[in-house]
């Protein structure tokens, strides 16, 4: 269970976890939306880790309704929403609401007697920066690498303020091959900045520049395909840890892929982020903050270094020692990354690193960030 004063988010921690969403229907859809809702109930059931769930009316707004689910820990439920069961589970909603937002809460105190629970509280409040973290992940085809990083890397920022509590903060993209991470980092309501972006000119356009190199289809003006697109794309921090205190001057930022074997992406970044809050807590290592990004097999570490990364490629990468190392050979994908064979010492610290780094495509903060 995580313990660490450096951890502001964390997936891991064992601590039972509640799930919110928020639905704002269209007028009339409100048997259609019941109707869904029954199937999505239907199926939900069955997913483990699942323990109950509400359907919840406003006694103000009939057209405004809260769905609420209980999950024994997060990594079944981030599993099940970033499924393609869970996106077909949920598509039924989609024609019926005009809005929809999900919020996710760990469940630090409760009341109820002497009724039984399942599963553990959070064990310590959290307290993180304000700002929330988001990546995107996509592939372009073959061959295409070079001019998708070259329209990536020559739009024009959008406007950073969003309203009046909301801001961009900064957006960083990076390649490795032919997929292309972005990240970003928002002050206030992440769906607010988002959309935000969206409407952008300058985003439009190189949203509609990358199209024809994308592996996945999209049509940008048919809202469900945009939808689709964008669901399969979105990539959540699983965990984040950071030193705290002034940043140094010299802080980089760089971006490690790790494709994980079969079924073990939520193993491998629950391995990384041991390892970074034990790097957190080592006043010499060069790691000042970082994010563990992971979605099914595809899990990226996004770290602020002290120094290049190369001085020290054994911390940079999450490996402490053979154990450590081992363990991380057995969860890693060295096919798909070119490095096959046994992580023993710092040559095999020094060419995984060669082969996990992103290739940095743009770095964008906004003023006074």
């Amino acid at each position: 269970m995580t313990t660490s004063p450096y951890t502001s988010q964390s997936a891991f921690d064992g601590s039972r976890m509640r799930v919110l969403l928020l639905v704002d229907l269209h007028e009339g859809a409100q048997q259609q939306f019941l109707d869904a809702y029954e199937q999505m109930r239907d199926r939900v059931a069955s997913v483990p880790g699942h323990l109950g769930d509400q359907l919840c009316q406003s006694v103000e707004n009939p057209s405004q309704w809260v769905i609420t689910s209980e999950w024994a820990t997060a990594p079944p439920y981030l599993a099940w929403v970033n499924s393609e069961e869970h996106l077909e589970t949920v598509r039924p909603l989609q024609n019926c609401v005009r809005e929809l937002r999900s919020m996710r809460y760990g469940i630090v105190r409760e009341t109820g007697g002497d009724r039984p629970r399942t599963g553990a509280l959070q064990s310590a409040v959290r307290v993180g920066d304000g700002v929330i973290r988001h990546a995107l992940t996509f592939t372009v085809k073959p061959g295409s690498e070079s001019k998708v990083a070259e329209i990536l890397a020559g739009y024009a920022p959008p406007e950073a303020r969003v309203d009046d509590t909301t801001r961009l903060r900064r957006t960083t993209l990076f390649m490795h091959g032919n997929r292309v991470v972005r990240t970003v980092e928002v002050e206030g309501d992440l769906m607010a900045a988002l959309r935000h972006v969206s409407r952008q000119p300058e985003v439009r356009a190189v949203e509609e520049a990358i199209n024809p190199y994308l592996e996945q289809d999209r049509d940008l003006t048919d809202p469900e395909s945009a939808r689709t697109f964008f669901i399969r794309a979105a990539m959540p921090p699983v965990h984040h840890v950071a030193r705290g205190g002034p940043e140094p001057s010299d802080i980089r930022r760089h971006a490690l892929y790790y494709p994980a074997k079969e079924g073990c992406g939520m193993a491998l970044a629950r391995y990384l982020a041991r390892q970074d809050e034990a790097a957190a807590a080592a006043p010499a290592s060069p790691v000042h903050r970082s994010t563990v990004f992971q979605r099914e097999d595809i899990v990226v570490r996004l770290i602020d270094v002290q120094g290049d990364p190369e001085t020290d490629p054994v911390t940079a990468l999450g490996i402490h020692g053979p154990r450590k190392a081992a363990v991380l050979a057995r969860l890693l994908d060295g096919a798909t990354l070119g490095v096959t064979g046994r992580l023993i010492g710092e040559r095999d610290a020094h060419r995984l690193l060669a082969h996990a780094g992103m290739s940095l495509i743009t770095d964008r903060r906004a003023a006074q960030s």
